[in-house]
């Protein structure tokens, strides 16, 4: 896979400058693998989130959402199987004590291989390790590890451990004093809150299979390799969807959301060469099919969104645990099942990672009299941040007090910012920077006929319009 690492480290570096995005606890030296979303970061993971809660609840009929809590009593995640089955397996080089989780370290190393004009062998590498990681060959991936002479990148060595699991969920206390607290897990994924709620939900709303239950929220998973910005975070935000099914339909529905959550994707106007559908070599062991959308970032072809057909896995354990009936009654055909289900389940962090990826931008803007750049975030209108600056060209001539009408006519329908600090030229980049469709500047001439001129981020043009029309023009483009 083609990476360009000088480039994922501009971004990295434009989410700090520009208010998206900063590592939390960073006047402390920083918490790794945790950030911190700051003014402009907020509004686009927000509005992203909005689009595809939109795109979920709103735009079909039989999809409702919930917002289940974070703290769940400790045997659902037994029954679900993420206390016997949720690890990975890990590797710790003796020298440097620094744990690696094998199969990001021998795909480092296909990296490597294919940067080297090795794609061949990087292939037959990956290829090699779908095949141990699928039958648990640990002492086989160990050799291949060995083989590859794959070194830590700390110590420089390849003097490593036996390959062992290592379980992801954060354990702690829930109770007023600490004897008689009892262990209790932060949710790893959202998903087995809309499960042990599927019966409130189907009957409550009166829901007719097929239906789904959506969701976003935190979720928590101890890491050790958490690294890539973003991409890998110890608490980060997924955007779930379980949609159930009756038992024998759920190939047609895992290809019908197949399809929907690709047109989900392109809708971000992203083209569709940038994606690409990877089956799963190993299957979970709740899974009848599985597949991940991944994005091409920086750094690569990765995961964006799984898409996961779990059969009737999930409401089985829980109706065996709990002891409750997880069934539910299908008139139509007389007759009582535990339904299937399809997931949808994309990470928000890393759908933010993805936007941003793809919107920034380095334009050259020299001509033969002058040098001259810009870094400009393109970014869909109807996610950006700011959907609007108002910015009157100086600050006298009563030009600020129209550009405040302006404001105050659309800051109520959408995102806008005000500003009549610095030049027009300098205030037109911070708003290329921070990804701001359209600007709008107020000068002597909107005094005598109404007008200002409009400029439009991507192409830079600009054009006079009536002040009447600024409203209007923007939500054509933001809905």
């Amino acid at each position: 896979m083609a990476t360009d690492n000088n480039r994922f480290q501009a971004i990295i570096s434009h989410c700090k400058e520009y208010g998206f995005i900063f590592q939390s606890s960073e006047i402390y030296d920083g918490l790794s693998a945790v950030y911190d979303y700051g003014q402009w970061g907020s509004e686009l993971k927000k509005n992203i989130r909005d689009y595809w809660w939109k795109s979920m609840t709103q735009m079909h009929e039989n999809i409702v959402g919930i917002d289940a809590a974070i703290f769940m009593h400790p045997t659902t995640w037994k029954a679900s199987g993420h206390v016997d089955n949720f690890s990975d397996p890990m590797i710790d080089n003796k020298d440097s004590k620094k744990r690696y989780r094998v199969d990001h370290l021998i795909e480092a190393k296909a990296d490597e291989l294919e940067l080297a004009g090795k794609k061949a062998e990087a292939d037959a590498l990956l290829a090699e390790m779908d095949k141990l990681l699928v039958a648990n060959d640990y002492d086989g991936l160990k050799k291949l590890i060995e083989d590859n002479k794959i070194k830590c990148a700390v110590s420089g060595t390849g003097n490593w451990t036996e390959i062992r699991q290592f379980n992801l969920m954060f354990s702690t206390q829930l109770g007023s004093v600490s004897e008689e607290a009892s262990e209790i897990y932060l949710r790893p994924e959202t998903a087995q809150g809309i499960f042990v709620n599927f019966l409130n939900v189907q009957k409550t709303g009166r829901m007719k299979i097929p239906f789904g239950i959506a969701q976003t929220g935190k979720a928590f998973r101890n890491e050790i390799v958490a690294r890539q910005f973003v991409f890998r975070m110890r608490e980060f935000e997924q955007m779930e969807m379980q949609f159930f099914v009756r038992p024998g339909t759920q190939k047609e529905w895992y290809e019908y959301w197949k399809e929907e959550r690709m047109k989900w994707h392109l809708s971000l106007g992203i083209p569709k060469e940038k994606y690409r559908f990877h089956d799963h070599a190993k299957l979970a062991f709740y899974a009848d099919a599985a597949c991940d959308i991944e994005y091409n970032f920086p750094i690569g072809f990765k995961e964006v969104e799984g898409i996961h057909s779990r059969t009737d896995y999930d409401l089985s354990k829980h109706q065996e645990y709990s002891k409750k009936k997880m069934q539910y009654f299908d008139s139509e055909i007389n007759q009582n099942y535990i339904p299937y289900v399809i997931e949808t389940s994309i990470g928000l962090d890393r759908t933010v990672l993805m936007v941003l990826s793809e919107a920034y931008t380095e334009e050259d803007l020299s001509t033969a009299e002058k040098q001259d750049s810009r870094v400009v975030l393109k970014i869909p209108p109807k996610l950006a941040p700011i959907k609007l600056a108002v910015l009157p060209l100086v600050k006298k001539d009563g030009l600020p007090e129209i550009a405040r009408e302006i404001m105050d006519d659309c800051k109520a329908h959408f995102r806008c910012f005000y500003e009549e600090k610095d030049t027009i030229g300098k205030r037109y980049r911070r708003m290329d920077a921070i990804g701001t469709p359209f600007c709008i500047t107020i000068d002597k001439q909107t005094k005598e006929d109404g007008t200002v001129t409009i400029r439009y981020r991507d192409t830079m043009q600009q054009d006079r319009i009536p002040a009447t029309q600024i409203r209007e023009l923007v939500q054509k483009y933001i809905v």
